[in-house]
């Protein structure tokens, strides 16, 4: 058996696994396959000698093209309510398929799938991943370019919005919008003080790589130290919806070039995420808007 072969062992052993985690996470037998044969594809075309844990690099490259396929879906306004009843059926009554029927037996039923294509996508990707296949939230926070503290927040609205399918987000994403004009105002006018009102005690800054280059300190913790840092600045960042909350962006030219994420817990501003890894900027479900 040579190495290519080898490979294409390796992935079988992994596909029904890889199967029923893009399934859930996106509802569609169809795209499921499409996204399980598109880590294939990276797989084959990757140094695979240099991966060390093969389960966990396909878990993240699968869960990466389909967070890039929720986006895309919801950027088209795709309503696939009844494409998920449609292909329950059609699974179900397929005799010449026994792997699409275990694939929803094993997977959740129709009536969650109606309430998961009302999250966010990316509250779909991290309730998902850690809610039903217990991925730590250090390993989603990887698989989305954020910090652990942002991916545990992400899940927990999905969580909320699971259990409590007929509530809306509306409420908790003004009220976290008034917390973020708030600060970047204090932030512009150099309030002091008003800044450390908006933040937890325990409130941290954490600044990737490509932001670390571009003069920022990767690890700023405490409401002084943060709001310090922040005190007078922020005059040309605007505000943004990150994942469909309240963010912040610096954009000269209209191209984004750094990104903050507010993680809030409890009206106070817990975690400041500033991004700037260009092609992680990418991927971000970002859009501006007029502060």
């Amino acid at each position: 058996m040579n190495a290519d072969e080898m490979l294409a062992e390796q992935f079988e052993a992994h596909r029904g696994h890889l199967r029923v985690v893009a399934y859930r996470m996106l509802g569609s037998v169809d795209e499921a396959d499409d996204a399980v044969q598109e880590g294939w594809l990276r797989l084959s075309h990757s140094g695979s000698s240099e991966i060390d844990n093969l389960a966990g690099w396909l878990t993240t490259v699968v869960a990466r093209v389909c967070l890039d396929m929720l986006r895309s879906r919801s950027a088209r306004r795709e309503d696939t309510l009844d494409t998920h009843e449609s292909e329950a059926v059609t699974a179900v009554d397929d005799g010449g398929h026994p792997e699409r029927e275990a694939l929803l037996a094993d997977s959740v039923g129709v009536a969650m799938m109606v309430v998961l294509d009302r999250l966010a996508p990316a509250e779909r990707l991290a309730f998902v991943l850690h809610d039903m296949f217990a991925v730590p939230f250090d390993e989603i926070g990887l698989i989305m370019g954020r910090s652990p503290t942002a991916a545990r927040q992400l899940a927990s609205r999905g969580r909320r919005r699971v259990q409590m399918p007929g509530t809306a987000p509306d409420a908790e994403r003004a009220d976290q919008r008034k917390v973020v004009q708030a600060f970047l105002a204090a932030s512009r006018h150099g309030d002091f003080e008003a800044l450390v009102g908006l933040l937890d005690p325990d409130a941290v800054i954490l600044a990737d790589g490509a932001a670390v280059q571009a003069g920022a300190e990767s690890d700023i913790r405490g409401a002084a130290a943060v709001a310090g840092t922040f005190s007078g600045r922020a005059r040309a960042a605007k505000l943004a919806l990150l994942d469909g909350f309240a963010g912040a962006v610096w954009a000269p030219g209209g191209r984004p070039r750094i990104v903050f994420g507010f993680t809030i817990e409890a009206g106070k501003i817990v975690e400041i995420e500033l991004l700037a890894n260009p092609e992680q900027l990418g991927r971000l479900d970002l859009a501006m808007v007029d502060d």
